[in-house]
């Protein structure tokens, strides 16, 4: 698979492998794996690519990553079928809320994560789909330091977790010739999460809503330009902290790290160039930027993000990569200015 010419339609199977380090976590092994398909392996229609993906990984200090998702595209995409399920046993770095936190600020915090994602879409004519997003998730959390900003700041609410369900509506206009390395078309996602705290967190109701724009278009037989915008909100009048929406991940703002920047609201886009170099790879450039705000946004409080990235195509019949990015981001007075190195299968978006 990974040197030898494709066949169109074939299924492909990847493993990568997981190693990092880090001193709240020490050693972390594991890996990650990508089996993709087609529904359809007759016709010659543009039904996307179907595929499932799982990480596991477990640390010497006994912190576990378990995430099991796929998507399932019918032929000719009159239907979408999404499902994810994960659970999280691992630390993270919080520095409160707000466009504007401080590295001193950080506070380790240990959690516990829960969730469940199903969504289902119907085919409306030619590029729409209707449907329907449903799941629930349950937090817990720790703080190592009383004094630290997670346990002092007034701001930060909610810090007993707890089990929510949702369900909403969602909409996807999709014009794209290829879901994994797409050339030219648009894809437009939106869904709204009604949520309902359960059992000890029954007084919490709430929403998310999330749009997304990414809009593709071939300069040249290998080159091709990618723009992608996305706006997030967290809706009703509690604003639990670990469901504001945080700037930061491998897919956008990349040189953030998630969750350094965390409010009610986010807006941010970005254009990345890609060229191809041959069918096995490809270099890509990206900028953006972004901001996360309570109830204003400001022009003046945008942050800068930039970098550029490496492909390795394993299969290059259904446009499906392996990618190394680097991205930057801000540096804030006395701060080290933020960065950040992301491997991942597929592309950013």
């Amino acid at each position: 698979m990974y040197f030898n010419k494709d066949s169109s339609k074939h299924s492909s199977f990847v493993i990568v492998p997981i190693l990092s380090s880090a001193p709240e976590t020490g050693l972390e092994v594991g890996g990650t794996a990508l089996y993709s398909f087609y529904s359809d392996t007759v016709s010659k229609n543009n039904t996307h690519v179907s595929n499932i993906f799982g990480y596991a990984s477990i640390t010497t200090k006994s912190q576990t990553n378990l995430t099991l998702n796929g998507t399932y595209w019918f032929p000719g995409n009159k239907f979408h079928l999404y499902g994810a399920i994960s659970y999280l046993n691992f630390p993270f770095n919080f520095y409160g809320t707000g466009n504007g936190t401080r590295q001193a600020g950080e506070d380790k915090l240990g959690q516990h994560r829960f969730k469940l994602n199903l969504e289902a879409e119907t085919k409306l004519g030619d590029d729409l789909l209707l449907g329907l997003v449903a799941g629930g998730f349950d937090y817990t959390f720790s703080a190592a330091n009383p004094a630290g900003i997670y346990s002092t700041d007034p701001l930060v609410e909610d810090k007993n977790g707890g089990p929510s369900i949702f369900a909403g509506p969602s909409v996807i206009f999709d014009t794209r010739n290829n879901n994994t390395y797409t050339t030219k078309g648009t894809i437009v996602t939106a869904y709204l999460n009604i949520m309902q705290g359960v059992l000890a967190n029954n007084n919490y109701q709430g929403g998310f809503f999330n749009i997304e724009y990414s809009g593709f278009f071939s300069l040249d037989k290998q080159l091709v330009l990618g723009l992608d915008v996305q706006e997030q909100s967290l809706i009703g009048g509690q604003s639990p902290f670990y469901l504001l929406p945080a700037m930061g991940s491998d897919g956008m703002m990349r040189g953030y790290y998630n969750g350094r920047f965390r409010d009610r609201n986010l807006i941010a886009g970005q254009t990345e160039l890609r060229y191809r170099i041959s069918k096995r790879f490809g270099i890509v450039g990206f900028a953006g930027t972004g901001e996360v705000f309570h109830s204003a946004f400001s022009t003046f409080d945008l942050k800068p993000n930039y970098g550029g990235g490496v492909r390795y195509f394993f299969d290059v019949q259904k446009g499906l990569s392996i990618r190394m990015d680097y991205g930057v981001g801000e540096k804030r007075p006395g701060e080290s200015r933020q960065s950040g190195l992301y491997v991942a299968l597929g592309e950013a978006f």
